[in-house]
């Protein structure tokens, strides 16, 4: 029998806490997913490892036992011991009734389900931890099963976030037209219900969860509901004042600059932000930074007045 370490398969350290070892397995799980992957016998294989890796370090009592076997099992390597001669035996579980295992991502029922009736975790798993099901025949009568939820990493552009738009998924072998809400940004959920995986014996379907990323823009920066831009503004205009167009997503507008404004200076254009998620008729603010740039080109009669009002300037 061989050994899993189960930290190398996850790839985070012994010391992980909760957290990390909870958002690494779901990175892996979606990427892995056989759903995402039909047909790809590796990936398939990689989902299965995952599972079984988070089964245990998920759970804190597994995690503990697990942790103890693990040293044990390097303190023998490094004495020069071979892995036919360990004593499993003492660490392996006892028989018990019901699979004791703890399950997030999927029942172990689920996952047969998903490999076509192979059990989908490995000798050294259930050897250390129970088999993660019923004995053979205490199933019972079939009852409804819910499908499960599944998640799916969606990539808008600004301008999509704002208007909204329509993207089609390939989920396994089905195609979905999933519809983008105004508003969503990087790490919102979007629901789409009933259509995770398909319910099993009359049970209802699961839901699909969209996860947005919003992917940078180069004239706007986003907090939130609010954006950020800069404004280009040459000398005259700082100095003396006027107007100027700002482009917004949805248009110009004009705003009116005071005599003497200083570069780096930020004008507030209500509701010309984001539309809020869920209440799109709610928008944040535009921020408008003003940057300073010269007139190009200046003239030679344009030099000689800035030089002569610099010399008026430095003698009063």
């Amino acid at each position: 029998m061989d050994f899993k370490d189960y930290y190398q398969i996850l790839g985070v350290a012994p010391d992980a806490d909760e957290k990390t070892i909870k958002g690494t397995f779901r990175k892996l799980a979606r990427a892995h997913h056989p759903d995402v992957n039909p047909g790809n016998q590796n990936a398939a294989e990689r989902f299965k490892e995952i599972n079984e890796a988070y089964q245990v370090l998920s759970d804190t009592e597994q995690r503990k036992k697990y942790d103890q076997l693990r040293t044990q099992y390097q303190q023998w390597q490094q004495r020069g011991g071979r892995p036919q001669d360990f004593n499993w035996q003492q660490h392996a579980q006892q028989p018990a009734g019901d699979g004791d295992v703890h399950v997030e991502y999927a029942t172990p029922e689920d996952l047969e389900d998903l490999f076509g009736g192979e059990s989908p975790y490995s000798d050294f798993f259930q050897n250390m931890f129970g088999g993660g099901r019923a004995p053979q025949g205490a199933r019972g009568t079939p009852h409804p099963r819910r499908g499960r939820d599944l998640e799916y990493e969606v990539e808008v552009t600004l301008e999509e976030a704002f208007y909204g738009a329509k993207r089609t998924l390939q989920i396994g072998e089905r195609r979905i037209e999933a519809s983008i809400p105004r508003g969503v940004d990087t790490g919102s959920r979007v629901r789409l219900a009933a259509q995770g995986e398909r319910g099993r014996d009359g049970g209802e379907a699961g839901d699909l969860y969209l996860l947005m990323r919003v992917l940078p823009h180069p004239n706007f920066e986003r907090e939130g509901d609010d954006l950020y831009r800069e404004l280009p503004m040459d000398f005259y205009t700082a100095a003396l004042g006027g107007e100027m167009r700002v482009p917004t997503l949805d248009g110009v507008v004009m705003l009116t600059v005071p005599p003497r404004t200083q570069a780096g200076r930020s004008f507030r254009l209500r509701g010309k932000g984001m539309p809020h998620l869920g209440n799109p008729t709610q928008r944040g603010d535009l921020y408008a930074r003003t940057q300073l740039v010269l007139p190009e080109p200046l003239s030679e009669r344009e030099l000689s007045a800035l030089r002569e009002l610099r010399d008026t300037r430095q003698q009063t």
